[in-house]
């Protein structure tokens, strides 16, 4: 015989299921772990930037141990390659895979700084057209302290007294596109503001759509990385505040989308700096005055890193705060949730808790049943297996064993992963727990035998060096055609994923 609960105990069920589905998240929120599988890719040295070492104060430098600080290998269609030391210098690398100096940037920047792991000069890219207008952009930090230069934009609620750092994009002008070393002019494009105590999530990238062509509504317009400014963990009285976030009238947490030209040339809506406004943006053709049209999309915390896949989808790398990293497909006008949600959960922050803290979304929620206005990510790990998603491509290179996934990594312990791109594309689907299976690759290098020897990134980083180095510092670039380079901000080696031929090569440009 059927007994029945009484109505007490089936209401205080329910109240204990309703209070462990909302109870905090203490430890491992993805319990799954991310492992090999068998996929396995050979790397290769490729050329080392010069020693650095001496170039700034120690007590000026984040990492005054590290040989080379590289954030960025960029080719340009006519073969040049270059890459940047965020110490202050740009390299071009010659076809003998020798670098050269190209143009001293700190030298251009007399109040830069370099103390913090995103600082310095920052990052760099070329527009599509350099070979015709010698146009190129940089990313660069300064402190605040005794610069003459003001803002255009100051986090909203602060004024000039609070600002603690600049963070700087500048376009520059080659007189000779073809030269080997920088002669020109320059011009600043938008100087922003934190005002926390360290300069912490500074933008960190500028990128072109590399799929959009001549004629295309997005040809020509310049994207930066997603940042909260410092406003999680930047220290001092002002950081750990929510109200600088999920707002539309201030870039905190935004992806901005610009037209890099001045008002004066195209007579179009001025921005916040000296750049135009781009009306496909949707919150430039909202009607609403409040919302900044610079603004592609919002809600991140430090979406530091930008790419596209040949089909125009853009992806987001965006680190978390104690919990979760994340993969986004981003979309023009979508938010995608900081502070209130990190990976597809919830943060504590959202809740009047702390920022390490994390939460379970409500059932209907996470299966998609109820829409709350958030876009959510297809790619997810804890911390666990990392702590501060790298770069992100899709590939579709000469190695077999790597086409048709996106490869990534964890900049601290320099695991590389990669998940199919397939899969990603559909886990962008509005169900916020779909996202798509990661697996990490097995790097491998050959020996004077030839025999295949595993290693890790971070062995390679140690050997190098010829010491056990505190981080890996891992970053991924693209090259012209579709390959892959794997840097590291500790050795300042640059090195490529090559296909497997047994060990009878080399990595070759």
């Amino acid at each position: 015989m059927r007994t029945r609960m009484p109505l007490g105990a089936l209401s205080l069920l329910a109240i204990w299921i309703a209070c462990t589905a909302w109870a905090q998240i203490t430890s491992n929120p993805i319990p799954e772990p991310i492992v090999k599988r068998g996929l396995a890719v050979e790397i290769r040295d490729l050329v080392r930037l010069p020693d650095t070492r001496t170039l700034r104060p120690a007590d000026q430098d984040v990492a005054p141990d590290s040989w080379a600080r590289v954030s960025y290998v960029r080719d340009l269609p006519d073969g040049r390659r270059f890459a940047n030391d965020s110490r202050g210098l740009l390299y071009l690398i010659d076809k003998n895979n020798q670098p050269h100096v190209y143009a001293d940037v700190a030298a251009a920047f007399p109040y830069g700084t370099y103390k913090r792991l995103e600082s310095g000069f920052i990052g760099f890219v070329f527009h599509p057209k350099f070979a015709a207008n010698g146009l190129f952009y940089t990313v660069h930090s300064e402190i605040a302290a005794g610069n003459p230069k003001v803002p255009d934009f100051i986090p909203i609620g602060y004024g000039l007294k609070d600002v603690t750092y600049h963070n700087v994009i500048t376009e520059w002008r080659a007189t000779n596109p073809a030269a080997n070393t920088f002669e020109g002019t320059r011009r600043e494009i938008l100087r922003t503001a934190h005002v926390v105590a360290n300069l912490t999530h500074p933008m960190g990238a500028v990128e072109f759509n590399p799929t959009a062509k001549r004629g295309d509504p997005d040809y020509g317009l310049l994207y930066t990385s997603g940042s909260d400014y410092g406003f999680s963990n930047g220290g001092g009285p002002n950081a750990g505040d929510p109200a600088q976030t999920q707002r539309l009238d201030s870039i905190v947490t935004a992806i901005l989308r610009i037209d890099p030209r001045s008002p004066s040339v195209t007579h179009g809506q001025k921005g916040l700096g000296d750049y135009t406004i781009p009306m496909a943006n949707k919150f430039a053709a909202d009607g609403d005055p409040k919302t900044l049209g610079e603004i592609y999309a919002y809600g991140f915390r430090n979406a530091h890193r930008l790419s596209w896949d040949t089909d125009g989808t853009m992806f987001a790398s965006d680190i978390g705060m104690d919990n979760i990293e994340e993969i986004d497909i981003v979309r023009n006008g979508e938010n995608y949730g900081w502070m209130k949600r990190e990976g597809y959960f919830e943060n504590g922050r959202a809740r009047g808790g702390a920022l390490n803290e994390l939460y379970p979304l409500p059932p209907e929620i996470l299966d998609g049943r109820v829409k709350d206005g958030f876009t959510y990510p297809v790619l997810v790990y804890d911390h666990d297996e990392g702590r501060s998603v790298s770069d992100g491509f899709a590939y579709h290179g000469r190695i077999a064993a790597l086409r048709g996934k996106f490869v990534f990594g964890d900049i601290f312990n320099g695991r590389v992963f990669a998940s199919d791109l397939a899969a990603m594309k559909k886990a962008d689907d509005g169900i916020p727990r779909t996202v798509a299976p990661i697996e990490e690759v097995q790097l491998y290098v050959r020996d004077a035998g030839g025999k295949r020897v595993d290693v890790s990134f971070r062995d390679l980083i140690d050997k190098t060096m010829g010491k056990s180095m505190p981080r890996s510092d891992l970053h991924i670039s693209r090259s012209r055609d579709g390959e892959l380079f794997l840097t590291s901000r500790q050795d300042g080696m640059i090195r490529m994923l090559v296909p497997d031929d047994g060990g009878a090569g080399s990595a070759q440009r």
